[in-house]
């Protein structure tokens, strides 16, 4: 690593005071218990959104580039929808794709037959039609929705949102800014794509984009109030992409994960699969100076989005984030909870051997590749068992059928040289613990598994319904790495 990443992290070990709030503790675990508790009232009333899936223009390649199509539920790139919490959402979706979609909202936890996921707990939305959502969401937090069939295509052109429920702050930081992380496969010369999804990539960490981008830009510069409290929001809207994320120049504080709240804590650096968000508070630097958000996990370092200071300072005393209040989720009772082990592995040791060795350009490794998936491929399972097997209105049995109310304590098993981002869908989990990383304790609906890794993790089964678990790495999602629990 650079030895400015050495600096970064020795000035954030010891700048940082975090005073008022329960800081780290034991192993560097975080407690969520010291947070205080939410005092204002929830909001009333119904907020009605339109959102039409449709193909538009956008400037990915920048201003002098040619312009790319992009599949968006707006006008805007990415539409950014804030709600109070308490506020009944109501949405009505239009399909003016050439293909069917819907809407999955991402960390939410909603009635199962407003999860969004085609022929489990709705028909797909075929082009012309239209389809109605409706929820309150019962938690404040960063939160995103996208479609959850032929995914790897759909977000690959842009086809996502974020929806910010508020209400979570005790005090307002100076700054709230949303920043979406994205690479794009694009044709410099013309705009147009490159394949979403390759053979070496499926089996593999990913096809990774051409155009890294932040909110649609390539390293944007952002201006804020000097020396003030600025809340970043990070969402990794990639289909692929893992970041270690980090803060060069500033300090910075980790108050949120998956939206959820945590006692501030100093961000050293942070890995951001896709799908996982990240809430931070930055001390914006003092007029003319920079602050830059930064991914480490590249041979070097990339500059991510830059926050320029300025105006009349803000602020003059030390840095000490504001903590968010509470949330209401269902704490697990660990003792007596029953126990789950979900294993996610190739899905044969044949396809194993293959993973290592095959390339897009060696075609005896495609032919025998094509001959072991016929119409279909079939690289990943959990469990053993692998989901698309044809497509996905063949819809398999439950890995697990569980009992509404229970807590469950399940163990995360990566048995691939490959890292996995696994979201379970309806529920916040609790993050115990891993065996190969110090994490905080804290709740989240995506973990990231490295490779070899296992992490424990809990939730209260509370709502039925048929709930989704799969990896976030899209390419591993839709050859074979999903399925899901049926809670009765």
């Amino acid at each position: 690593m650079p030895q400015r990443r050495f600096s970064r992290r020795s000035l954030l070990g010891g700048g940082l005071a975090v005073a008022g709030v329960a800081a780290l503790c034991g192993r560097g675990q975080a407690r969520t218990a010291g947070l205080p508790p939410r005092l204002r009232a929830a909001a009333q009333g119904e907020r009605r959104l339109s959102l039409v899936a449709a193909e538009r223009r956008a400037k990915l390649l920048g201003a002098d580039g040619p312009d790319s199509a992009v599949w968006t539920y707006g006008e805007k790139l990415f539409e950014v929808v804030r709600i109070a919490q308490g506020e009944t959402l109501a949405v009505e979706l239009e399909n003016r794709l050439a293909e069917h979609t819907a809407i999955h909202w991402h960390g939410l936890r909603i009635p199962n037959d407003q999860d969004g996921v085609p022929y489990v707990t709705q028909p797909p939305v075929r082009p012309g039609e239209r389809h109605s959502y409706r929820f309150t969401p019962p938690d404040t937090g960063t939160f995103w929705f996208h479609p959850h069939c032929d995914t790897v295509a759909q977000l690959g052109r842009g086809l996502a949102g974020v929806l910010i429920v508020e209400g979570d702050e005790t005090a307002p930081y100076d700054a709230d800014l949303a920043l979406l992380l994205k690479d794009w496969r694009l044709d410099p010369a013309s705009g147009g794509y490159l394949p979403f999804m390759t053979q070496r990539g499926a089996l593999r960490a990913g096809t990774f984009g051409t155009v890294r981008t932040v909110n649609g830009e390539t390293a944007p510069r952002l201006t804020v109030r000097a020396g003030g409290d600025v809340r970043l929001r990070l969402l990794n809207l990639d289909s692929t992409r893992v970041g270690d994320i980090g803060v060069d120049g500033g300090e910075a504080a980790v108050i949120a994960i998956d939206g959820n709240p945590i006692a501030p804590f100093p961000l050293k650096d942070w890995r951001l699969g896709p799908a996982m968000r990240l809430d931070l508070v930055v001390r914006a630097p003092a007029a003319g100076g920079e602050v830059r958000l930064m991914d480490y996990f590249a041979a070097e370092p990339v500059v991510l989005a830059t926050l320029a200071g300025a105006w009349a300072p803000a602020r003059g005393k030390a840095f000490d984030p504001t903590p968010l209040t509470r949330s209401a989720i269902p704490e697990p009772r660990i003792r007596g909870a029953e126990r789950l082990t979900f294993a996610f592995a190739t899905a044969s040791k044949q396809k194993s051997a293959l993973a290592v060795s095959a390339d897009d350009g060696d075609p005896l490794a495609a032919a025998l590749l094509d001959s072991l998936c016929a119409a279909s491929t079939v690289n990943w399972s959990i469990n053993r068992e692998a989901w698309p097997v044809g497509d996905h209105s063949r819809v398999p049995k439950p890995l697990a059928v569980l009992r509404e109310g229970r807590t469950y304590v399940a163990e995360l098993s990566n048995e691939t040289p490959h890292v996995h981002p696994i979201h379970l869908h309806g529920f916040t989990f609790k993050v115990l613990g891993s065996t190969k990383r110090e994490l905080p304790v804290h709740f989240a609906d995506t973990v990231l598994l490295t490779p070899n890794e296992r992490i424990t993790i809990a939730f209260v089964a509370d709502r039925p319904g048929d709930w989704m678990i799969h990896c976030h790495l899209i390419e591993h999602q839709e050859t074979g790495m999903m399925g899901y629990l049926k809670v009765v």
